[in-house]
């Protein structure tokens, strides 16, 4: 285990206040509040599922795509450009720029979520929920970030991206105890709110096979546990599929005919397939709401073992390839069975639109005055909006109009206002490993597409461009006022911290 600075016996008698205000101010449990399942895939690309490619691939994703057939579809969905940024956006409602964390950096690394951020899962469970997340989590390494410390009853996986951890066993790396105990990853873990943290051994790459497998079974446990109990749960599953490097078991291979990375899509969508067999099985599945979406693009760089996408370029780009993904949602009785949502909807948006189906549409407006959780005091700025009412069919509206693109350094790329994208900043390498060494490019007038009839960003490579941009000057002066609006509310609410970084600062 890397060294993280524990502080166990403070974490203990905190935890344990916690838990008791909680359960002092929490709603009584009541049949009109769902259970909430949220799954994520890791760097699955917009292109992986059937349900957006229409059978173009080689490989099919029945189970994941049954949550649109019984429920909806985003098309305008944006996740972030890189699993730090993604997962911090779900799980705080706010931009990775106001809470620091579009990018935590390498284990040990002091970046993390912050105490002073409250979590889905602890407004959720001040309204009663149960709540466990399972599976990936890369929101900081150290005991105080673990989401036993954020909201979460109890947590069971892994705590960085998927390649990090199986470094270890190169014949290179370095055998030396203390530099493991410095600089090497943490193991897979099992927490809870109580403060007891286990750590159930390294992620190697055997494990990895079927790591997915270790998660669903403690979620499904869970999940079962709260049911049986009659209170409702908040489940956050995270699968470490479809980050590279990918690890089929011997049963997956040759599944599909179509190689490694297809053959792991169908244990991925087979493990998803269980788990809402699960929610079926308990009885459940008329009240429970069930979303599926991931943390940002895929990586196609690494291409057969990558994920695809239609949209420009990949993840830690600003192009939409690295922002936009797939998302679905089925709640029966309220979101109507094969809808198509158009509307701009990001993971930021989750945490309004989950908190208000569980009972509280206020909770924006509480956390800008303040609200007194358990026995915190919150005062932060969601960038969220409730999407309740877009979901349900009760507005053909989505209540976003907007998306500010921020770079895994905290820099901004670009606003999507409208229809239109406009891009501050350019990602001119868009694939391979310069993605990731080489900056941006700042730009002295922003490069503008109509993603209305340019979703792809492929506008720029036709003659007639440029003269179509020089005749739309127009169009800058509500983008600059959109940026100046947003960027007025760090005035009151600014950036957590600085982002983590993999070169000296």
């Amino acid at each position: 285990m890397a060294n993280h600075d524990k502080k166990r016996g403070k974490k203990l008698i905190l935890n344990a206040c916690t838990l008791a205000i909680g359960a002092a101010s929490a709603t009584a449990y009541s049949a009109e509040q769902p259970n909430i399942l949220v799954i994520f895939g890791d760097d699955v690309g917009y292109w992986n599922l059937s349900a957006y490619n229409g059978g173009m691939l080689a490989y099919s994703t029945p189970n994941i795509d049954s949550i649109a057939r019984d429920g909806a579809k985003f098309t305008n969905f944006y996740a972030q450009q890189s699993s730090t940024a993604g997962r911090s956006a779900f799980i705080t409602g706010q931009m990775p720029k106001r809470t620091g964390l579009s990018k935590v950096g390498l284990p040990g690394a002091k970046e993390g979520i912050s105490e002073k951020d409250p979590t889905i899962a602890t407004l959720l469970r001040d309204l009663g929920y149960a709540t466990g997340q399972f599976g990936k989590n890369h929101l900081g390494d150290r005991d105080e970030h673990l989401p036993t410390n954020h909201g979460f009853d109890e947590f069971f996986g892994n705590l960085y991206h998927l390649n990090a951890e199986e470094e270890p066993e190169n014949v290179d790396y370095p055998q030396d105890p203390e530099f493991k105990k410095k600089f090497g990853p943490r193991g897979v873990i099992h927490s809870y709110a109580d403060g007891k943290i286990e750590d159930t051994g390294p992620l190697t790459r055997k494990r990895m096979e079927t790591v997915d497998d270790e998660f669903l079974d403690e979620a499904e446990k869970f999940i079962e546990k709260q049911v049986k109990a009659d209170k409702p749960f908040f489940t956050w599953f995270n699968t470490t599929r479809m980050h590279n490097f990918t690890h089929v078991p011997d049963e997956y291979k040759g599944k599909t005919g179509a190689g490694f990375y297809a053959d792991g899509v169908k244990q991925h969508d087979d493990q998803i397939g269980h788990l809402l067999n699960k929610i079926k099985e308990l009885g459940v599945d008329d009240n429970t709401i069930i979303v599926y979406t991931t943390d940002n693009g895929p990586m196609i760089n690494l291409w057969p073992d990558a994920g695809m996408t239609p949209f420009r370029s990949e993840k830690n780009t600003g192009w939409e390839g690295g922002f936009r993904v797939p998302a679905l949602i089925k709640w029966p009785g309220h979101i109507q069975a094969g809808t198509t949502l158009n509307g701009i909807v990001s993971l930021e948006d989750f945490l309004p639109t989950l908190v208000a189906a569980a009972g509280n549409s206020n909770v924006k407006e509480e956390l800008l005055k303040g609200k007194k959780v358990g026995d915190m005091n919150y005062n932060v700025h969601l960038d969220g909006y409730n999407q309740l009412p877009y979901l349900t069919g009760k507005t053909d509206k989505s209540a976003r109009n907007e998306f500010v693109y921020w770079s895994d350094d905290g820099d901004l790329l670009a606003l999507r206002y409208g229809k239109y994208k406009y891009h501050f900043m350019i990602q001119e390498n868009e694939t391979g490993l310069d993605i990731w060494k080489k900056p941006f490019t700042k730009l002295r007038v922003p490069q503008i597409y109509d993603l209305s009839i340019d979703p792809f960003e492929r506008g720029d490579t036709g003659m007639g461009y440029d003269r179509w941009m020089y005749e739309r000057s127009f169009l800058m002066m509500p983008a600059i006022e959109k940026v100046k609006e947003v960027m007025d509310t760090f005035k009151e609410y600014p950036p957590r911290m600085a982002p983590g970084s993999f070169v000296p600062k």
